[in-house]
């Protein structure tokens, strides 16, 4: 696994630090969306994008550089706790839109975001506003930022009720 992403000097700025954290997060949603659909493994993916996402240039395009141990830690957790994020997830959805039922990228964010609820150090409501900026990433015109926010509202009272 590359690690040579990590090695990063530790004197960034606040600012850098949190475009770095905000691009793992998408990140972190993009690749588990592309593990769902392809049935990759998640140390597959998470190299993947180490390699050929962070940081990497494409046709004079430079893609941001992100948190590693954040991105592995989502990927890992999301993985590693999928089904205790589902029912987590199911229960914030109307009964009639089961997590299955759900657009993939929406299920991909859930799960990213339900990681960071319930295995992360991030507080409940950064958590909510930056997965609410990466549903807006894909969903520009849509309503899906707002049910986004609404889903991920209930979700962090359920995995953490003391920070409300």
């Amino acid at each position: 696994m590359s690690t040579d992403f990590a090695d990063k000097p530790s004197n960034l700025s606040n600012n850098a630090k949190r475009k770095m954290r905000s691009a793992s997060r998408l990140y972190a949603v993009q690749a588990l969306f592309q593990m769902e659909q392809s049935g990759q493994t998640v140390d597959k993916v998470i190299v993947e994008f180490l390699d050929h996402r962070f940081g990497a240039s494409y046709e004079g395009d430079e893609m941001q550089e992100g948190d590693v141990p954040l991105f592995q830690k989502t990927m890992r957790d999301a993985v590693n706790w999928q089904v205790k994020i589902d029912q987590m997830t199911d229960r914030a959805l109307v009964a009639k839109w089961p997590i299955g039922r759900i657009d993939p990228t929406l299920r991909a964010l859930f799960r990213a975001a339900g990681a960071e609820m319930t295995e992360g150090d991030a507080p409940p409501k950064v958590v909510i506003t930056e997965y609410v900026d990466v549903a807006r990433a894909f969903f520009p015109e849509g309503k899906e930022p707002k049910f986004v926010n609404a889903v991920l509202d209930h979700m962090a009272r359920e995995a953490r009720p003391e920070s409300f």
